[in-house]
């Protein structure tokens, strides 16, 4: 049984979406004792060189609102290390990932503290987490050419620690809604709880 799950919800739509009726699916098959949310429909501030500048000035030397420029920042990643599992919600939208979603990544994504450089290389310091990301699209095929959201995902929770990565697809929706949810379907029932 998952303990605490971190849901983040990207679709930008509350009704009818079918990311959020992915994610919600999924997080009934864990029975989580607790479930935080983060929608990012309210979208997230994107970083600027005043976050940048915080960011990289270091911790002992960071002014009050240094650090209150990275608040949000310290809260998501807090949210991230607490959870055993992290459902993620992610419409593809235009090929690729919601800017929102890309935001959250910027604001997790953080060297000394989700992640570390070492002689080998990036090294993600939130190993032993799980993901599982209900991926949705109106016509691309997850896996495809065209599809730069799956990748990109796969490759972005990697490099934080996060290598038990799982997909639950509901891909070209509006070619074959039917073949799609089945697919889906399949995918959710073969996930272990």
């Amino acid at each position: 049984m998952t303990k605490t799950v971190l849901r983040v919800d990207a679709s930008a739509r509350h009704t009818g979406s079918e990311s959020r009726a992915l994610t919600q699916r999924i997080l009934d098959r864990l029975s989580a004792d607790s479930v935080v949310d983060r929608d990012l429909a309210v979208p997230l501030p994107a970083i600027d060189a005043d976050w940048l500048n915080a960011n990289w000035t270091p911790e002992d030397q960071r002014t009050d609102e240094q650090r209150q420029i990275l608040a949000l920042s310290d809260v998501l990643i807090a949210e991230i290390k607490a959870a055993d599992t992290i459902v993620i919600g992610a419409p593809i939208y235009n090929f690729g990932i919601p800017a929102t979603l890309k935001t959250w990544v910027d604001l997790i994504a953080r060297a000394g503290i989700t992640f570390k450089y070492s002689e080998a290389g990036p090294q993600g310091l939130l190993a032993g987490k799980r993901a599982i990301v209900a991926i949705t699209s109106g016509g691309t095929q997850v896996g495809s050419e065209i599809d730069f959201a799956s990748g990109y995902l796969r490759h972005v929770l990697g490099f934080v620690g996060i290598t038990d990565v799982q997909f639950v697809a509901a891909d070209q929706l509006m070619v074959d809604a039917d073949a799609s949810h089945a697919k889906a379907n399949a995918a959710l029932e073969a996930l272990a709880a």
